[in-house]
């Protein structure tokens, strides 16, 4: 049995078919990612989760955290948000490109819906400013009566979380030039206030006066003299951080991992909510039976005994970009499906990525078999190979192809998500396997058997490759959204992500131990036949 825990905490418990055991190989994740946060008047601090598609508040005292807006709420995708005096939540949609409010009573409405990569937003004595992560980006004063805005700065290069500060100005990273900047809330040129950081994406000001800012890249969290530039590092969390927030002058600093930490002294830290896991997607595991771990903008090691290790993320030399699906090709060598259509071989450890094949609609499940790299393209409903330095079609007018597998003669299985069946191609046409699942999406093969992750029915099982001796490995799995609903769908940030598609996978290590991602909580659970 397994308990339901973390952000899933009030789900049922999971079990194991007979025959079978299940353990989390890690902690179950209490946020889903953490990027904007800021106080509310209740001196809790509001969490904005892209991933999530959700705010929750959390208790600096207890860690307790509370939901605000559910994913599948009327907030899609926020990244940051603020309050005014009234008590409503007004958030950027990073992926919908618009600003959105959340009444104190819960009722949802839309501000402004042209704001491509929303993502700082901050509220100032009546006026509510939000700006863009983009390169040439606007600052903009938003009229919350719906009337057009109000352009402050067309041409910053990613604007960040910002705020204003005492002297009235608006402080803000100008992420894409490591810099911070400031300009009058009536426009005119900005001021560049501190250079040569680490990656700026936050600006607050600490009740004492002076800046404090996260660094995505370096993991620092800065002090920075406004009016000099000068700085000092108050913390080195980790490459990651998102976000700062004060509570009674205690200062608060969040992570994209889903992690809030409070600093307490000079180098000194404590963790309000431990890090997690964002989604995960997929799984691979190589020879040495080492997992690597597919969380998005992020990639993990995962060895058995040990703690998550980080492998790369979006601001990593070398990295492929947002990560869906993985296949491991060598030592410390790995295939990887990316949000921006490409297949790519990645090498971590050597900092080394190589496109393969590009231009693809949503791809998904990747694996590789003796003729070469295959995988799903989910947009057009098709599999390709990759062999050589070409590409070919393997098959046409599948229903949401998501996981393939293949077997140890060739022969390719896909998961049809939309059609609820996995069906293995023979030469181009499809022969059902396996139906009456739910919504089938990662799979893996292991011998003579195959292995079938069903969020649609919270489930993983297995069958032999002719479809007979079917099994249910395990039932009322923390996967995909309660009774096999569907969360939301996020789309793409910009130019630096496309579409952020769930994906749930599944793999089998050399010794049997099946790894699975339970997305629900945010974990990688392992089973194994007992």
């Amino acid at each position: 049995m397994l308990e339901a825990a973390g952000r899933n905490a009030n789900a049922i418990t999971a079990t194991p078919g007979e025959g079978w055991g299940l353990h989390r190989m890690t902690p179950a994740s209490r946020l889903n990612g953490a990027n904007g946060i800021r106080t509310g008047a209740d001196g809790r601090i509001y969490v904005a989760q892209v991933a999530g598609s959700k705010v929750s508040a959390v208790d600096v005292n207890t860690g307790a955290i509370e939901t605000i807006s559910p994913n599948g709420g009327g907030i899609i995708g926020p990244d940051d948000l603020a309050f005014d005096e009234a008590g409503n939540l007004y958030c950027t949609e990073i992926t919908e490109g618009r600003v959105s409010m959340m009444t104190p009573s819960g009722e949802y409405k839309v501000i402004h819906g042209d704001v491509p990569v929303a993502n700082p937003i901050t509220y100032h004595q009546n006026r509510l400013i939000a700006g863009e992560l983009r390169m040439g980006g606007r600052i903009l004063e938003l009229d919350r009566n719906g009337g057009a805005p109000r352009v402050i700065f067309e041409g910053v290069p990613m604007a960040n979380a910002f705020e204003v500060g005492p002297d009235g100005k608006l402080y803000f990273p100008a992420q894409g030039a490591n810099e911070i900047w400031r300009i009058s809330l009536d426009g005119g040129e900005p001021e560049v206030v501190a250079r040569d950081l680490g990656v700026p994406d936050s600006v607050k000001f600490h009740p004492d006066g002076y800046i404090v800012s996260t660094q995505v890249y370096s993991g620092q969290v800065l002090k920075i003299d406004p009016r000099t530039g000068d700085k000092s590092v108050l913390a080195d969390i980790g490459p990651g951080l998102d976000n700062v927030a004060f509570v009674d002058g205690r200062t608060f600093v969040s992570h994209i991992n889903g992690s809030i930490t409070e600093i307490t002294g000079s180098g000194q830290t404590r963790a309000l909510v431990e890090k997690g896991l964002q989604w995960p997607l997929g799984l691979a595991v190589d020879s040495n039976g080492h997992v690597l771990v597919a969380d998005g903008g992020f990639t993990y090691l995962l060895r058995p005994g040990e703690p998550l290790q980080l492998a790369g993320m979006l601001f990593s030399p070398g990295f492929p970009g947002w990560v869906r699906d993985v296949a491991a090709s060598g030592p410390d060598e790995w295939i990887v499906t990316t949000a921006n259509g490409d297949v790519a071989r990645w090498k971590p450890a050597a900092t080394e990525m190589e496109v393969l094949s590009s231009g693809h609609d949503r791809l998904m499940g990747i694996a590789m078999s003796e003729k070469g790299i295959v995988f799903a393209e989910f947009g057009t409903g098709k599999v390709h190979v990759i062999e050589g330095a070409g590409v070919s079609e393997l098959a046409a007018g599948l229903d949401r192809p998501m996981g393939v597998a293949t077997a140890a003669d060739g022969t390719v299985f896909v998961a049809e998500s939309g059609a609820g069946r996995v069906v293995k191609l023979v030469g181009s046409r499809a022969e059902t396997v396996l139906d009456g699942l739910a919504r089938p999406e990662g799979l893996a093969i292991a011998g003579g058997t195959l292995f079938v992750v069903d969020p649609g029915a919270n489930a993983l099982v297995a069958c032999d490759l002719s479809g007979g001796t079917r099994e249910t490995v395990a039932s009322d799995l923390p996967i995909g959204g309660p009774q096999g609903t569907q969360l939301v769908q996020l789309g793409g940030v910009g130019d630096m992500c496309g579409p952020m598609n769930t994906f749930c996978g599944v793999a089998v290590a050399p010794d049997g131990t099946v790894y699975l991602s339970a997305d629900a909580e945010g974990s990688v659970i392992a089973l194994r036949r007992l």
